[in-house]
């Protein structure tokens, strides 16, 4: 019979660690996994919206908007915070594992991804000829005499 204790742990659910935050963010669609300065970092479409460069220190990264990163950070202080410098003050933000529960830490991947998402297709909107199309920034425009 499990003891009441582990009853309750349960219930809260256990704390979030790095394999947990790898492991949600590449249940996401389209995600790739690679390494940036020789830690994980999580793309979709090519482009990075979160990583666990802070790994060490018991955080994982999310790349929000200004606006996200301070409802986070106002409804949950004990669990988001702006990382410290110009990354933070660009909506990068800090989430303390350990504090988030699963389904925090879901929804906070979740929003890093929808935002990337949504930028990757106002930049190619934006740009029909993009990357992919193989032209190079140098060769547009120039004129032909």
């Amino acid at each position: 019979m499990p003891s009441d204790d582990r009853i309750l742990r349960d219930l809260r659910g256990h704390p979030m660690n790095a394999a947990d935050f790898r492991r949600i963010a590449l249940s996401l669609e389209g995600v790739e996994e690679y390494s940036h300065a020789g830690l994980p970092a999580f793309l979709v479409g090519g482009r990075k919206f979160a990583s666990l460069a802070s790994q060490a220190g018991g955080y994982g990264n999310l790349m929000l908007t200004l606006e996200q990163q301070a409802a986070f950070v106002e409804e949950a202080p004990e669990i988001f915070l702006p990382i410290p410098g110009g990354w933070g003050k660009m909506g990068h933000t800090h989430i303390r594992l350990a504090a988030a529960s699963e389904d925090v830490l879901t929804g906070a991947l979740q929003a890093a991804w929808k935002l990337r998402i949504d930028k990757n297709a106002k930049t190619s909107r934006q740009n029909p000829m993009s990357r992919s199309s193989g032209v190079t920034d140098k060769n547009r425009g120039k004129r032909r005499l």
